[in-house]
């Protein structure tokens, strides 16, 4: 109960600064000559409309389900800040049942250049996400069969950290197309539990502690 209360309460504090920014400003003016190549710009919604996600989003792996969809939202200037939902499945393994994800995703995007109109890159982005899986085998507070301090972590929640690139098409702002744009995208993330777990131990490689993820975002709004 006390991971999902923090989960949920995470999930109100990320929500703040939508409700409070809004979407990214309006594009229905033409970009001047010469302005700068980052000219990330939404139609600008108010009220109640900012609750309405702006995109979709299809990841596989990531640490969260070997594929998770979703929704989020992006806002604030230039559209730097997305916020996705995200919920996953990870097949049955060793287990004897397949399991469910939560994931709750902020990302930064501090820049975006576009080759022309049509196409845009970021090269670098990064963030943090909280994810959850569901199922009596996990816990989050250690059960009572164990000794007191035995396990010092959650198996039912982990905090993730992820850097990232990715490449979009623009069908055409001018254009009535009901997706806005396309965009593939690829990420490394680690966790909370093999960063620590890397300190100081000389066994452990670069490849043991990172994971490599691909995914595909559709723009709606």
């Amino acid at each position: 109960m006390n991971t999902r209360r923090s989960f949920f309460s995470l999930l109100l504090l990320l929500w703040l600064p939508l409700l409070a920014c809004g979407s990214c400003p309006p594009a229905d003016s033409l970009r001047p000559e010469g302005a700068p190549l980052d000219r990330r710009l939404h139609r600008g919604r108010q009220g109640w409309e900012r609750i309405i996600p702006t995109h979709v989003k299809a990841q596989y792996a990531g640490s969260m389900g070997l594929l998770s969809l979703g929704f989020g939202w992006d806002y604030g200037r230039k559209c730097r800040w997305e916020t996705d939902l995200m919920v996953g499945y990870v097949p049955r393994y060793s287990t004897r049942r397949g399991h469910a994800t939560l994931t709750l995703k902020q990302n930064y995007i501090p820049w975006s250049l576009y080759a022309s109109d049509r196409f845009s890159f970021d090269p670098l982005y990064g963030g943090i996400y909280l994810n959850t899986i569901f199922g009596h085998e996990f816990w989050g507070r250690q059960p009572g069969r164990y000794p007191s301090g035995y396990y010092w972590f959650s198996t039912k929640l982990r905090t993730h950290i992820f850097w990232g690139c990715r490449a979009t098409w623009h069908p055409g702002i001018r254009r009535k197309y009901w997706i806005k744009g396309v965009t593939l995208f690829f990420e490394v993330n680690t966790c909370d539990l093999y960063i620590v777990r890397a300190v100081g131990n000389d066994y452990l490689h670069p490849q043991d502690i990172i994971g490599f993820s691909a995914g595909l975002k559709l723009q709606l709004f």
